[in-house]
């Protein structure tokens, strides 16, 4: 099971959603990075459940512990383990789905793959795992922000409501100023009353989060598989209920002339170079160019929702999946963090490898 991510900056991820815990062991961390327990601490939060009546209501406090790598609030350069445990599990709710197939689930491809499955939640194949991630992406973020990279995600569309401004006309940091994650105030407010419209319509629906990364120095990327964006574009479908991504210009860039859509060159005052527009995305050739990166990541409606569903058992019998059991109607709010972490662990992964580039 592909549960591990990195070259250098490596990851494991480990637990189910309704087991003892989740957690995380990272390796390739360099020594002497400051471990700040409250900053890592307040990503969970940011991630986990309960925040609001438009996520599910497990109450789960997400509180870390450290079990190895970290000395007198530094990493000591050996692997890493962090583990969050489970305290709100309610497998009870998952029982009536024991034999069946939810629609739009893993249930049915672990069930054909392993012979097997814990259908307490999903279990493996469940979003709490997401959690680990953000653990070891604030570690990632924290060594990140020394090096000056700093990255801020935000919700820029829920269902058809989109936000029409660039990152650049936008107040970024009005993002974590609203349970939405919005960085428009107004626009936040009718998306978290259509999210929550659709709660109570027993529906789910779905919405884009945008990433922006500043700071990030040239070079950063491996030609030819392994390029800056590819990389990017892995991390964040491997997100759960992730449908799209797409960097720069992306699918708009087509309807461009080449004449349109070329960044061109200049030297600034400080004879360094830089590019007057920035359809590239920060990124050419695979490799970072100095300029902001920019992405956007696209989340399906969830595929449980409080509705009766036709699908079949693992018998092949007909079946009716009831709706039960708590769940968000929209993901996008709590995937912000999510998003972050992930692209926090390609970029630190990239800057290390980047240090075996040229003597």
């Amino acid at each position: 099971m592909g549960s591990t991510y990195g070259k250098i900056f490596k990851i494991a991820t480990f637990g189910e959603s309704h087991g003892v815990g989740i957690g995380v062991i990272i390796e390739g961390c360099p020594a002497g990075v400051s471990f700040d327990t409250d900053f890592i601490q307040s990503e969970l939060t940011r991630r986990k459940p309960g925040q609001s009546r438009i996520t599910t209501q497990r109450r789960e406090a997400d509180e870390f512990e450290v079990l190895s790598g970290v000395f007198e609030g530094k990493t000591t350069g050996t692997p890493i383990a962090m583990v969050i445990r489970n305290e709100d599990q309610r497998s009870k709710d998952y029982s009536h789905i024991a034999a069946q197939f939810r629609p739009s689930h893993a249930d049915y491809t672990y069930q054909a793959k392993y012979g097997v499955r814990d259908y307490r939640g999903g279990g493996r194949s469940s979003a709490r795992e997401t959690a680990a991630r953000v653990a070891a992406g604030a570690l990632a973020k924290l060594l990140l922000n020394d090096l000056g990279v700093h990255i801020q995600a935000y919700v820029s569309q829920v269902g058809a409501m989109k936000l029409e401004k660039q990152y650049t006309e936008l107040d970024l940091t009005l993002t974590e100023t609203n349970a939405v994650r919005c960085p428009d105030p107004e626009m936040a407010q009718k998306m978290f009353d259509y999210i929550d419209d659709v709660r109570k319509q027993g529906d789910s629906v779905g919405g884009v989060v945008n990433c922006v990364i500043k700071g990030a120095p040239v070079g950063w990327g491996e030609p030819v598989f392994d390029k800056l964006h590819a990389e990017l574009g892995k991390a964040m479908l491997s997100i759960n209920a992730v449908k799209g991504f797409e960097y720069g210009s992306g699918f708009e860039g087509v309807t461009m002339l080449g004449s349109q859509h070329n960044d061109a060159f200049f030297m600034d005052e400080n004879n360094a170079v830089h590019t007057r527009s920035n359809h590239s995305g920060g990124i050419q050739g695979g490799i970072s160019n100095g300029e902001d990166i920019y992405f956007r990541v696209a989340f399906k409606p969830v595929a449980t929702i409080m509705q009766d569903q036709e699908s079949v058992d693992q018998h092949g019998d007909v079946a009716v999946v009831q709706g039960k059991g708590r769940h968000d109607p929209c993901v996008v709010p709590r995937a912000v963090p999510i998003v972050e972490a992930m692209a926090a662990l390609v970029l630190a992964d990239f800057y290390l490898r980047n240090k075996s580039s040229k003597i």
